[in-house]
């Protein structure tokens, strides 16, 4: 009896840890990517850039795999059984891994548009037009839809034991095939195409001289460009290697369903998920005009505030007059 109160006790405490967790990143995702967008939306000067284009659908995408990955995972780890119906079971898996390559496609296609535009500034002004870029954005998401179509099929609601789960209901040997494509295209040769363009371009950035600019000027500038590619590269590949080196490790049998790796595999969710917030960060606060257009996103948003609540002190001021004049 005392094993299984203080059983029930530690499950109680991780389930507010997990939920705390999926809370903080729900909120900061969600916040974070609806910024990106409204300044993207509202900002007219920015719309017409390529390299704000693909930003705006990293924005999308994030926001949906936030909005359609946390709040189910989160009842997933928390409650006892899938509640959602077989419906949402199936759709919800399929927007996540929509979602997850069209994040991960979209990181890609930045770093290549980033490679022209700094090894190539000259050359590849034709290339870089909006048109192309939406084709690009909308050849993001064909491949997505084909990558991640399966995942239809691939979970299903079951009943174990009359407990009712969402759980993959394909064979060992198809599972198998799926995940390790998944790895493939959804993690390994996306890492691998952002490791050559952003390896060329900070090669690139160290090696040519700028004879118009100051040389410790352009330096610094080599230096602040350098820094951002590489935490961007960084933080794709670290987020995401827990989560799909769980999966691996399962199907070769040196991760066994223990209580430990039951927490290993909600942490390699966790950090995944956490690159969705982080890539707001990224891509937008090191801009100078994104900085600018999240700042007028406040003012106009205090300003409406303000302007709302003299609307509500008049109304009450008109209605008090009216009733002291009867």
């Amino acid at each position: 009896m005392n094993l299984s109160s203080a059983n029930c006790s530690s499950w109680k405490a991780e389930s507010v840890v997990i939920s705390l967790g999926f809370s903080v990143i729900f909120l900061l995702g969600t916040v974070g990517n609806s910024l990106v967008l409204a300044v993207l939306c509202r900002n007219g000067q920015m719309n017409t850039k390529t390299t704000n284009l693909f930003i705006l659908n990293l924005g999308i995408a994030d926001l949906c795999f936030i909005v359609f990955c946390v709040p189910f995972q989160a009842t997933v780890y928390t409650l006892d059984q899938w509640v959602f119906g077989p419906v949402v079971c199936k759709v919800v898996h399929f927007v996540i891994f929509l979602t997850m390559y069209a994040s991960i496609f979209t990181l890609t296609a930045v770093s290549l548009d980033r490679y022209l535009a700094i090894c190539y500034p000259l050359r590849s002004r034709e290339m870089r037009t909006p048109k192309n870029a939406l084709t690009s954005i909308c050849l993001v998401w064909a491949l997505a839809l084909i990558f991640s179509g399966p995942y239809l099929s691939y979970y299903a609601q079951m009943d174990l034991a009359g407990i009712v789960v969402c759980i993959p209901a394909w064979e060992s040997k198809p599972r198998i095939i799926m995940d390790v494509c998944t790895f493939f295209f959804g993690y390994l040769a996306p890492a691998l195409v952002l490791s050559l363009t952003y390896a060329r371009t900070i090669r690139y950035l160290w090696t040519s001289v700028d004879p118009v600019k100051d040389i410790s000027e352009s330096r610094r500038a080599r230096r602040k460009v350098t820094k951002m590619i590489i935490i961007v590269a960084a933080l794709f590949c670290f987020c995401w290697l827990p989560h799909h080196l769980v999966i691996l490790c399962m199907w070769l049998g040196r991760f066994p369903l223990t209580h430990t790796t039951f927490v290993l595999r909600i942490l390699s969710h966790l950090v995944a998920y956490t690159n969705s917030c982080l890539n707001p960060i990224v891509y937008a606060l090191v801009s100078k005009h994104f900085r600018k257009g999240f700042r007028k996103v406040f003012i106009c948003t205090l300003k409406k505030r303000e302007v709302n609540k003299v609307h509500v002190i008049q109304a009450v001021n008109t209605v008090s007059s009216a009733e002291t004049s009867n």
